[in-house]
């Protein structure tokens, strides 16, 4: 039997003191069936899947080369098929919310006359594009796929801890954690009836050939592409993914031109007119005739494409404004705004420096709160101040004080642990669950989502670049039926689907 450790002050995923909860119970029982080696024998199965199929990402500025494998724990991230229902609604709720927030920044501007957000607020935000000022963009729709971070805390209360709307990535990694958990560790689904995720391309297709340009001819089947930065981008493994699995061929910027307002495609039988990009390149270069000058990646005049009606591009030029760390203070007041409801999920309390009160505040509490700079991801410019260094502590003080409006505070969250099996023993390490949404004429949740793993012991940080791993995220398709005579759980339907 494998060696469990006390759940202790966290909330704990899957135990409940020393004993599995009960949608753990039947994998829990699965588990203890495995001896020490036969789980490191699948362990090192399951590595050399990830790695034979070159599923990697790119750490910047990494000794010994950039390309990693992505690590990968096995012990899955099971949420009851109650418990989804509600993060489900909550999270089609806030892409509602954030996508009447973007057309309204870009358009009417109500939000800001009615005093909710202040002007400079958006006016000084890096990622408001005037250019976009009075843009129609197809279906309304400035949201295409979000990513959105869910943490738990020392209660198990799910909290929004960051919007991601520009170009989350990431997803290409949910499905091919499924499919070597499938194939190397069949034992744990004979028991479980899961949210299958088999169908979840052919919601994502259709939901990007809804954004038709509002001047394509109508009688004709919209052509669409992946436009990617290239293959030494950090996500270029999801960029291939997509791309096969959405059946759209991925482009790079010279392989696009724009003519008389439109774009198309350079081919061996000449120019195809081309009518929606799924881009996974930044806004800033985009179109180097408009933003960046010295940008390779984009396609000249394609915002004249763009603003003629004739091109859709994915997501949405500008969204940045929208899931800015600084904005996301505000989402809990859109949704009560735009869609008149409360907030199904909660956010984390969170400081703005550019108060002189709160920066003063913060300024003697930095020992206790996270930091985060407002423009950065992936972990990075961030201070975890329980964890850090008096040295470190100085440093991030100076940096606030020399440019308060770049940098938020929040409280330090006791994150929930799940069991990871690293180096033959089981350990606790703190999760998060980034939960992907897609949006057409109607809105998708991902079943599951990427659960993200710190697996250094006692880390905070889950990001893969910052040595974050993943695991398989479960959906229960029903409730568990437990059985009076015995402690160990029956489904209702023992059958994957």
């Amino acid at each position: 039997m494998m060696k469990f450790y006390e759940s202790g002050l966290f909330f704990d995923e899957m135990l409940d003191g020393d004993q599995p909860k009960p949608h753990y119970r039947s994998f829990h029982h699965k588990l203890n069936a495995f001896t020490k080696d036969q789980l490191e024998e699948k362990y090192k199965q399951a590595q050399s899947r990830f790695l034979k199929q070159g599923i990697t990402f790119t750490v910047y500025g990494a000794q010994g080369g950039t390309e990693r494998t992505m690590p990968f724990d096995f012990i899955p991230i099971i949420i009851p098929h109650e418990q989804w229902q509600e993060i489900e609604a909550g999270m089609k709720q806030r892409v509602k919310a954030l996508n009447c927030f973007l057309h309204d920044v870009y358009h009417e501007q109500s939000i800001i006359k009615d005093g909710l957000i202040p002007k400079q607020l958006i006016e000084n935000n890096p990622y408001y594009y005037k250019e976009m000022l009075g843009v129609k963009v197809p279906i309304d729709n400035h949201i295409f796929l979000a990513g959105i971070d869910l943490i738990r805390d020392e209660n198990g209360v799910y909290y929004v801890l960051e919007d991601n709307l520009r170009n989350p990535s990431g997803i290409s990694y949910v499905f091919q954690n499924r499919s070597v958990m499938k194939e190397v560790y069949p034992e744990f689904f004979s028991k479980h009836t899961i949210q299958s995720l088999d169908k979840q391309m052919a919601f994502m297709k259709k939901a990007l050939l809804a954004h038709r340009p509002p001047c394509m001819e109508p009688n004709r089947e919209p052509k669409a592409v992946l436009l990617t930065a290239g293959m030494y981008n950090s996500a270029y493994y999801d960029h291939v993914f997509l791309a096969q699995q959405l059946n759209i061929q991925l482009v790079e910027g010279h392989d696009l031109v724009v003519r008389d307002d439109k774009v198309y495609m350079k081919t061996i039988y000449g120019l195809k007119q081309i009518d929606i990009i799924y881009r996974r390149i930044d806004d800033d270069f985009l179109d180097p005739v408009v933003f960046r000058e010295d940008s390779l990646l984009g396609v000249p005049h394609i915002m004249d494409a763009y603003k003629a009606g004739n091109i859709a591009i994915l997501n949405a030029v500008g969204n940045g404004v929208a899931d800015d760390k600084a904005m996301y203070a505000y989402v809990p007041d859109m949704i009560r705004y735009y869609l008149n409801e409360e907030p199904i999920l909660r956010n984390v309390k969170t400081y703005h420096l550019d108060d002189d009160r709160q920066l003063d505040w913060v300024l003697e509490h930095l020992g206790e709160l996270v930091i985060k700079n407002v423009s950065a991801s992936g972990g990075y410019d961030m201070l975890i101040g329980p964890h850090a260094s008096d040295e470190e502590i100085a440093i991030f003080k100076e940096k606030i004080m020399k440019n308060p409006y770049q940098y938020i505070a929040q409280p330090t969250i006791s994150l929930s642990r799940a069991p990871a099996f690293q180096d033959g023993r089981l350990y606790p390490c703190h999760v998060d669950l980034r939960v992907y949404v897609m949006k057409g004429e109607d809105i998708y949740v991902l079943p599951g989502g990427l659960s993200r793993v710190a697996l250094k012991e006692g880390s905070l940080v889950v990001n893969s670049s910052q040595g974050g791993g993943a695991k398989d995220t479960w959906i229960l398709k029903e409730e568990l039926q437990y059985a009076k005579s015995s402690s160990r759980c029956t489904i209702l339907d023992g059958t994957i689907q």
